[in-house]
């Protein structure tokens, strides 16, 4: 486990090769900053469905790693970090529009605005994946459902990037630039959302964060600091894992040409794909939850307030459990995947982002069958939680007529 390092440029690249290894040395790990790593399917997929580990530590921990202050709230009050009851109550607040049959009727604007996007960029025949598909369509959905002004973005984009890279910093000792950063981005993006909170109390709207502000002026359900930090969680969450899914989904079919091909020719294989993809090179490659009481995982001792990690990543290329993990395979029949969790905090836009991911992915290889990449060499975004790309230049070729 020494030699494991999550933040080495080599590991961010491909990760898998060092999960491999991992696994084959045992079910269980200790890492040299003192956490636990789980990296078998089975240990995985029991792990984040076991009551014994929880979210409930996490408030010190983020008091250890990022300090105290202001910036502690709004990490720890988020659903993202609570156990029942208080989970519970926060997401049911907002599940409701997230369901499949309410994901379901954005499916035409979701087509409209992807349509659009590819028109933008069919003239130059080349579009950078990230920056001109994976990141406007998923940003603009969220940014409609939950309320933030399209022109206001750009604007969040930066936050909500610093934000997502600081997840390492739970864990593992990054630089304390990505903590500051992190922590100011925390600040800023809470500081622009209680301005939007202050314009819905006046004149409210159809949009969920109109719904909050109602639930919170009723004193019973919901506080000002879970209400903003809420808004934090959904903005971040409703974005970052949907451009990665995307970024890496379309790189990974076109590192696979002959799948892609089958993909093209069949399109009734796009939501086996998708789960694929997922399964394949996820968005989220970790979970993480602290013991809650003295417990043991395969045999070996995990004391209370431990923290454990859990390797989706890893887990999804179990041979126990996926036949050739390697191989990118659409018409795979081990569709049970933990790209989105499992338990009490499965992904709560699960339907949404696979939704995003089925049109654009689906859109562009169908509009332009001679799709290629532009690179060998893609570069990836300095991160270990969150899995995505900086950039994916391609060459579209002659669109289908």
């Amino acid at each position: 486990m020494d030699d494991l390092d999550f933040l080495a440029p080599e590991f961010v690249a491909d990760p898998y090769p060092a999960y491999q290894r991992l696994s084959a040395a045992g079910p269980v790990h200790r890492h040299p900053a003192g956490f636990f790593v789980l990296t078998r399917y089975d240990d995985v997929s029991a792990f984040i469905r076991d009551t014994h580990f929880g979210k409930s530590g996490y408030q010190a921990l983020f008091e250890s790693r990022f300090g105290g202050g202001s910036t502690v709230p709004w990490l720890g009050l988020s659903m993202l970090f609570r156990d029942p009851p208080d989970h519970t109550r926060l997401r049911a607040l907002v599940s409701k529009a997230f369901t499949p049959r309410v994901v379901e009727t954005l499916h035409a604007h979701i087509q409209e605005i992807v349509d659009g996007l590819l028109a933008d960029v069919a003239r130059a025949g080349q579009m950078d994946v990230i920056q001109d598909l994976a990141y406007p369509l998923p940003v603009t959905v969220i940014s409609e459902l939950l309320g933030v002004p399209i022109d206001h973005t750009d604007l969040v984009k930066g936050w909500s990037r610093d934000i997502a890279r600081a997840l390492d910093a739970i864990a593992l000792p990054v630089g304390q630039d990505v903590v500051e950063r992190g922590r100011r981005a925390t600040e800023e993006m809470v500081s622009y959302f209680r301005g939007l909170v202050a314009e819905r109390r006046g004149h409210p709207g159809p949009d969920l964060l109109s719904g909050l502000v109602e639930a919170e002026e009723a004193g019973d359900r919901l506080s000002e600091l879970e209400l903003l930090s809420t808004c934090v969680l959904l903005y971040v969450a409703g974005h970052e894992t949907t451009v990665n899914l995307i970024g890496n989904g379309l790189l990974a079919l076109l590192r696979h040409p002959e799948e892609c091909r089958r993909l093209q020719n069949d399109p009734g294989l796009l939501d086996g794909t998708i789960e694929e993809l997922l399964r394949y090179d996820g968005p989220v490659q970790r979970a993480g939850r602290m013991a809650t009481v003295d417990t043991v995982i395969a045999g070996v001792p995990i004391p209370a307030g431990s923290l454990v990690l859990g390797l989706l990543g890893a887990a999804n290329r179990d041979p126990a459990h996926f036949a050739e993990p390697d191989r990118l395979d659409l018409t795979r029949e081990e569709p049970r995947h933990l790209g989105f969790g499992s338990g009490i905090h499965y992904c709560l836009g699960a339907s949404l982002a696979r939704l995003e991911a089925q049109v654009a992915i689906g859109t562009v290889v169908r509009r332009f069958p001679a799709l290629s990449l532009a690179t060998d060499r893609p570069i990836w975004r300095p991160s270990s939680t969150l899995r995505g790309l900086e950039a994916l230049p391609v060459a579209l070729g002659p669109p289908r007529t």
